[in-house]
């Protein structure tokens, strides 16, 4: 059974473990790719309905998560497929969600859930037994208090490395939940790559003479990373700093402008946004709860780069004179604007020195 905290109940198929979840509800509009969203660390403690109606039908495989860990508390899929007909799986959905503790629900109408959620927005919810009693869940959820900081549950704990072949640049990473996927996007374009815990400090990562600052998406609000906010503030101007996600959150609040909670967010892989310095449109797929104020910008020293053409969201800031980029989207194209800062000399470009 899935209850909302408004009083709404779907029932169900049992997915993965038993058991009682409480979290945040949102919906994803990814047609494909669930096994890297249930492995993203911007997902942690996060409940998840699948708006695309077949889940399960390619399982999941070793090489494609996005962290060591699943992070979501739920999943809700309308259909759930548990024989993939994929060659290279090596797990089923279930199988995976049952292994890592993980309380699922299938069989209900995602669709009416996913309209409750646009119109009346995000909200806490519980998937639990069909026996329980539908008020007392409601009862519970409108007492239960989520945790709001979460990027120290996903952080690193430790620094760690990821080289390339014939490197040009280092860059430091800030993990405040950092991808795979975005790890090896830096290395694609020749950067070897120092992973940092959030609250490392600039002396620290100083010490790698790096050519770029990566700051990562990650869980929860951006005001209460605080360590990450007061680095970047101190950074800025030092060296080229790229942001994404949650990353572009702190940049903003960095420079002395706010952010909001979202209605709903932006979570899929089908996000209109355009450029403003060429008016160019593309699809990009986003992660974020947070929005940035337009009208907090102003006197900051950052000016809008890119725009949400579905509701004129802020999805991207700039700082030219101090190099500093800030996107809400996944630029899955890769990281050239960065790159581009990185190569005009905005840091050492002593990558090729092989210094740890």
């Amino acid at each position: 059974m899935l209850v909302l905290e408004n009083g709404k109940v779907f029932r169900g198929q049992g997915l993965g473990s038993g058991g009682k979840s409480i979290a945040e509800i949102i919906f994803n509009t990814s047609v494909v790719g669930y096994q890297e969203i249930i492995s993203d660390p911007a997902n942690h403690g996060k409940m998840i309905v699948m708006t695309y109606p077949l889940i399960g039908n390619y399982g999941l495989t070793d090489e494609d998560y996005e962290s060591k860990g699943i992070h979501i508390s739920g999943l809700i899929v309308r259909e759930y497929n548990d024989t993939p007909s994929n060659f290279r799986f090596t797990k089923t959905l279930g199988e995976v969600l049952e292994d890592n503790g993980i309380a699922g629900i299938s069989g209900i109408d995602t669709r009416e859930l996913t309209v409750i959620l646009r119109e009346q927005g995000t909200m806490k919810a519980m998937i639990c037994d069909a026996s329980e009693d539908p008020e007392g869940c409601v009862a519970e959820l409108k007492a239960a208090k989520l945790p709001q900081s979460r990027v120290a549950e996903v952080s690193c704990k430790k620094i760690w490395y990821a080289r390339t072949r014939n490197p040009i640049y280092t860059v430091v990473a800030l993990d405040s939940g950092i991808k795979h996927s975005v790890i090896n996007s830096l290395k694609e374009s020749a950067c070897n790559v120092v992973v940092v815990p959030y609250d490392t400090p600039k002396s620290v990562i100083m010490r790698y003479r790096p050519d770029g600052l990566f700051i990562s998406n990650g869980p929860g609000s951006p005001e209460d990373v605080k360590p990450a906010i007061e680095l970047i503030r101190s950074m800025k101007g030092t060296l080229p700093i790229f942001g994404v996600g949650m990353g572009s959150q702190l940049i903003a609040l960095a420079y002395g402008a706010k952010t909001v909670k979202m209605k709903h967010g932006h979570y899929g892989g089908n996000h209109p946004i355009q450029s403003l310095s060429d008016g160019k449109v593309g699809v990009a797929a986003q992660n974020h709860s947070y929005a940035i104020v337009r009208d907090s910008l102003t006197g900051t020293g950052l000016e809008v780069s890119h725009i949400n053409l579905t509701d004129g969201d802020i999805e991207g800031v700039r700082d030219e004179k101090n190099k500093v980029i800030g996107v809400q989207f996944e630029p899955e194209e890769g990281y050239q604007g960065f790159i581009d800062m990185m190569r005009a000399g905005g840091g050492s470009g002593n990558a090729q020195e092989n210094r740890y």
